[in-house]
């Protein structure tokens, strides 16, 4: 561009503009004053150094760039906007930016750890517009992160994974966290490999192993523009030259072109509906915008650059030169699109220097399109209007060349699909709709549709599953949630294989995708879960802890311990996953499906229990005349666990404390026996490979959280006889030993009993137990409308009234809640009502974890389920017997502490 004759004039004009209809601008310069001074006289390079030095003077990483931003945004805007900065200095000015920030933060990041070390080992790749030295103006970066465990500085304890993770957060959390100041850039980090599963940081093996063997050609593509940005650039730089061969093939991969084809296609069908030239109109995605320019440059690099490296560039325009260079478009072509090109990125610019916000869509407010246009120098929004059309013309027409040469039928195309009829019952707006939702799927994203196997196999049950979707009982929940799978499968050919063979399958799995978020968001992380539905034993109850545990411990014999933490793992996994399908195919009672939770969660502690003691004294010895124990307290205590319960614990040791262990590294026996409760603890709730198995909850232990894990048995009776509080014999009525010799299971059941059989001063009590439950009430509220547990006249309620019960009468004495209510019935203590409110309140629990989680109503559609599962007819009839259940409780209450609850409706 030619540079206006008088700078000064011409940046005052600018000056005005920006004041006028950019209101961040604006900002900025009321800001700015010392700045705008020097732009008022034309002086445009002498404002970018004082804009690059805007942070100095703090030794605040984050402010200093937070500032070095805003007065380079100022600069640039103006000196754009002014006729005197030409786009490529624009874009490279920020580019260039955007790699000091990061490499800023990478260095501020490692010290934080590592002060006297060198900022090494850790690398930021950029990609996109970055990478290309083509940022705009608002940009998002992209970059991944990859480091090298051997030479990442690090404290001495931190493993080199963690510390990666901790430098690639802290960079996030500089650059991105809006603070007083404002933010430096937006990060985002999806295009790193496995985004969906991967953590932000990525060692250099892990990458290089991705690249070589699982990427896609998007991601090809997305490598054109790489480049070693900030950090540790030499490491980067060989980390790019490792992967080459994946960017660069020498010979024509038909599968790229396929997948070319495809994306093409992708494009043009996701973004040129309503993209038509006018107000709203998508500069990056409408047709014949910025993204069809860079695709079309791109998919001939792809498919000549591996045996011409002269094609090998990052920027859009000078590939385009290149490419033209080489006879493989035409230079009319290249000189069409690359005019385009430049100024549809320049009037981008534009409508980001109005907020600061990364938009590509005009507006659609005449008003506000008007002042885009003055902003940029042009009369109206109609000049604008009118630029453009002939710009996308321009391109769209090329662009549409492209697909005619690349594009091809998909396997997955949608036309025969029954999509007229599913869509009205999926609401969608029309078929179109929905086949380009379907389309959505199959375009490159969704990670388990990323192979042409998988998308054949997906394509076969496509028909059916629209069906089951379409009648499912809330088919649009049932298709967003279907969505929300899909999305975080790893793999997923032999899911789409096993729905065609089994129809009844897909059904099962839409019914679960309607109804229970919980088994939905389970069987997201573990897809391998519908396998055990295969076979109808599944839908039987499991038998009892033995038999369980047997199950849990197949194979222990011989196999190492990390592979018995992660056979328990998938084991449990399956049982607690087919449990659920139980409850909601109804076919067994909640409170049935609660004991079997509590039983396989006693299995589950009996197997790794015992594998974790056996790896302990491997390296510890024995302890003579001591072993450990485990109390279950709450509801797996009670033997009525749910889908989402914590298993209460406290870890107990017979014996003498003073003992010592006879291995090669001997312990004293509390220190033996607190290690080894964390060895427990951690074999119980450590996620591994296979995933995690429960939150265990040892705060009911002597002192709570300020004591020591596990503490004799001694210690235990001697706690609880003198120093216990009323609340913790109120949770030892439901205690219960389920690890542990017989001998010593016997010896806690007495010390228990002995504990809760005493006498108590009555006022004490009802004082201790009423203050209690009004501090829970305060501090712990109840969810939503179906919180049956915390409500007021709930089932925390009815526990106090048992639990105050048994501890003043010193009678019924079972950690079986249903048994200390039965006996305090016949008793006379209570009326027979609440056995019944009890039953129906629990089941509504058990229920309401896998259907209604979040505590409130589940939507309409699966209300009969919880209806049903709590043995009403009718939802109506739920709510009213619910509210009859509190009333008995609230009524008892009164009876008994002389006290009224007020029942919220």
């Amino acid at each position: 561009m030619s540079e206006p004759s008088d700078p000064a004039a011409s940046c005052r004009d600018a000056l005005a503009r920006a004041r006028a209809e950019a209101p961040f601008l604006a900002r900025a310069i009321e800001a700015l004053p010392a700045l705008e001074a020097v732009l008022a006289e034309g002086r445009v390079d002498e404002a970018l150094a004082l804009a690059r030095g805007a942070g100095a003077g703090t030794d605040d990483v984050g402010v200093a760039l937070r500032r070095e931003r805003l007065a380079l945004s100022l600069a640039l805007a103006i000196g754009d906007l002014a006729g005197l900065l030409p786009l490529a200095r624009v874009v490279t000015e920020l580019s260039d930016f955007a790699d000091r920030a990061l490499d800023a933060a990478i260095a501020e990041a490692i010290a934080r750890r590592a002060p006297d070390a060198e900022p090494r080992g850790f690398v930021a790749i950029a990609l996109g517009k970055q990478g290309a030295h083509e940022l705009n103006y608002s940009s998002d970066i992209d970059p991944i992160l990859l480091y090298d465990p051997a030479t990442l500085p690090r404290r001495e304890r931190d493993e080199p994974g963690e510390a990666a993770q901790r430098v690639a957060r802290a960079v996030v959390e500089t650059l991105s966290r809006q603070t007083n100041e404002g933010y430096v850039f937006r990060i985002d980090l999806r295009l790193r490999p496995a985004s969906e599963i991967s953590p932000l940081a990525l060692s250099f093996d892990a990458a290089i192993s991705h690249y070589e063997s699982s990427a896609l050609a998007w991601e090809r593509a997305a490598f054109i523009r790489a480049r070693a940005a900030a950090g540790d650039i030499a490491a980067g730089e060989a980390f790019l030259t490792t992967i080459r061969p994946f960017i660069w093939r020498r010979s024509l991969d038909f599968g790229a072109i396929e997948e070319i084809g495809r994306l093409t296609r992708k494009i043009r069908e996701t973004y040129a509906a309503g993209q038509a030239v006018g107000p709203g109109y998508d500069l990056k995605r409408g047709r014949g915008g910025i993204r069809e320019v860079e695709f079309f440059a791109q998919a001939h690099q792809l498919i000549h650059g591996g045996r011409n490296p002269a094609l090998r560039l990052r920027g859009t325009r000078t590939a385009l030169d290149a490419l033209a260079e080489a006879g493989i478009i035409s230079a009319d072509d290249a000189k069409a699109l690359g005019q385009s090109y430049d100024r549809l990125r320049t009037i981008e610019h534009r409508l980001q220097m109005v907020a600061d916000q990364q938009t590509h869509s005009l507006p659609g407010d005449r008003d506000a399109l008007d002042a885009v246009a003055r902003l940029d120098g042009l009369p109206d929004g109609a000049a604008l209007i009118a630029e453009l059309a002939t710009i996308s013309e321009t391109v769209g027409t090329r662009f549409d060349a492209l697909i005619a040469t690349y594009g091809d039928d998909d396997s997955t195309s949608t036309k025969s699909l029954p999509v007229a009829d599913a869509a009205r019952a999926l609401g969608q707006s029309s078929p179109e709709a929905l086949e380009e939702r379907i389309a959505g799927w199959t375009g490159g994203n969704v990670r388990a549709l990323r192979s042409s196997e998988a998308r054949a196999a997906f394509a076969r049950v496509l028909p059916a599953l629209l069906e089951a979707l379409a009648h499912a009982p809330d088919p649009a929940q049932a298709l967003t949630r279907w969505e929300q799978l899909l999305s975080a499968l790893p793999s997923a050919i032999n899911v789409f294989r096993l729905l065609e063979a089994r129809p009844a399958l897909l059904a099962l799995l839409v019914r679960i995708l309607a109804h229970a978020p919980t088994l939905a968001d389970e069987l997201a992380r573990r897809p391998d879960l519908l396998d055990a539905l295969i076979d109808r034993t599944a839908f039987d109850l499991p038998g009892g802890v033995e038999e369980i545990a047997a199950g849990l411990a197949r194979g222990e014999a011989g196999d190492d311990y990390q592979r018995l933490l992660d056979g328990v793992r998938i084991d449990v996994g399956e049982l607690r996953f087919a449990l659920g399908a139980q409850l909601l195919e109804r076919t067994r009672d909640p409170l049935d499906i609660a004991a079997a939770l509590s039983r396989v969660a006693e299995a589950a502690v009996e197997v790794l229990a015992r594998a974790a003691i056996a790896e302990f004294e491997r390296a510890h010895g024995q302890i003579a005349g001591s072993r450990l124990a485990i109390l279950g307290l709450g509801r797996l205590g009670g033997g009525e666990l749910t889908h989402a319960s914590d298993l209460d614990v406290v870890f107990l040791f017979s014996g003498d404390h003073t003992g010592e262990s006879d291995g090669a590294r001997p312990l004293g026996a509390t220190l033996y026996f607190n290690r080894l409760a964390q060895r427990v603890i951690a074999a119980l709730s450590v996620p591994t490979a296979a995933g995690a198995l429960y939150e265990i909850d040892a705060r009911l232990r002597p002192s709570g959280a300020q004591g020591p894990i596990a503490v004799s048995f001694d210690s235990f009776a001697r706690y609880q006889h003198e120093d216990a509080w009323t609340w913790e014999h109120m949770a030892l009525t439901r205690a219960r030993p389920i690890y542990g010799t017989p001998e010593d299971r016997s010896a806690l059941r007495e010390i228990i009993h002995g504990v809760l059989d005493r006498p108590r001063d009555e006022g004490e009590l009802r004082g201790a137990v009423l203050k209690m439950r009004g501090d829970m009430a305060a501090h712990k509220p109840p969810r939503g409308n179906l919180d049956a547990k915390l409500v007021r006249g709930g089932l925390v309620d009815l526990e106090f009234l048992v639990h105050y019960l048994q501890l003043r009468e010193r009678t019924a004495f079972s950690p079986d809640l249903r048994v200390a209510i039965d006996s305090l019935i016949a008793g006379g203590l209570l009326p027979p009502a609440l056995r019944e409110g009890h039953d129906l309140m629990t089941r509504m629990l058990v229920a309401g974890r896998l259907f209604a989680p979040d505590g409130d109503y589940p939507p309409e559609a699966s209300r009969p389920i919880v209806a049903r599962a709590a043995g009403c007819d009718s939802w109506d009839e739920l709510l009213s017997r619910f509210e009859q259940a509190r009333d008995v409780v609230a009524a008892q209450w009164h009876k008994v502490f002389g006290q009224t609850l007020e029942i919220a409706p």
